[in-house]
């Protein structure tokens, strides 16, 4: 049983895709505190003019749980966005088929980023393919409070025996602990794919709506090549 656990992202790039992807469960950590200026609610697009950042506008004080951010919607960035995705991507070959799913989701009333946050990259991996099963951290009653205590909880409630993790995620883990725990962890290397876009020269770490929007139903074996993992020990 292979775990993979990450925070939510709006609309995530490749490599966190690819990695929910090699999971047989994907956990999304929305236990932890917001991150200003971080991904979990921002994100990039390929314009004309290069690459431009789709923000969410929120409410948040440092060190909030995400849990208690809130959307800005007194700004219309749902139409913003909406409209910058249209005009971007309007030679995409594959736009007309997500359309309505887009306008519908940007149609919301969203008044909480963490739903936000987990719906968009929840459509974004099932529209690229991506079947493997979901959980949400705050669903399965793990408390402890330091990281590597919160993330082997989490594999022994999902009864994991490999934990594959981020390159900058081994950072902050104990490895020591998850063997004594028996859990092996394996470490993404990410190699990013360079596959044709919009809009001249290559430009990588987009949103993956890029990459969907280009090319459809091969977003999947072209986001999942650029995978490589390693076993770490301690």
């Amino acid at each position: 049983m292979r775990v993979a656990i990450h925070q939510p992202h709006y609309l995530p790039w490749l490599g966190y895709l690819a990695k929910w992807a090699a999971a047989d469960v994907f956990v999304f950590l929305d236990t932890v505190q917001y991150e200003k200026n971080g991904w979990q609610n921002r994100n990039r697009v390929k314009t004309a003019a290069g690459p431009r950042w789709l923000t969410v506008p929120v409410h948040a004080r440092l060190g909030q749980p995400l849990a208690g951010v809130t959307v800005d919607a007194a700004q219309p960035w749902g139409a913003r966005h909406l409209k910058v995705i249209e005009q971007a991507y309007a030679r995409a070959p594959h736009l007309a088929r997500h359309h309505d799913a887009l306008r519908a989701f940007y149609a919301r009333g969203w008044d909480r980023l963490r739903p936000l946050t987990v719906e968009s990259a929840l459509w974004l991996g099932r529209a690229c393919g991506i079947r493997t099963e979901t959980r949400l951290a705050s669903e399965l009653g793990v408390e402890a409070a330091d990281p590597t205590g919160r993330l082997l909880g989490l594999c022994r409630a999902l009864g994991a025996d490999t934990y594959l993790a981020g390159r900058e995620g081994v950072r902050y883990m104990d490895l020591g602990r998850f063997a004594a725990a028996g859990v092996a962890v394996e470490a993404q290397a990410y190699a990013h794919p360079v596959y044709a876009q919009l809009h001249g020269e290559f430009a990588p770490f987009l949103s993956a709506l890029d990459l969907l929007l280009m090319h459809g139903d091969e977003a999947l074996s072209i986001l999942r090549g650029g995978n490589a993992w390693s076993r770490l020990t301690p």
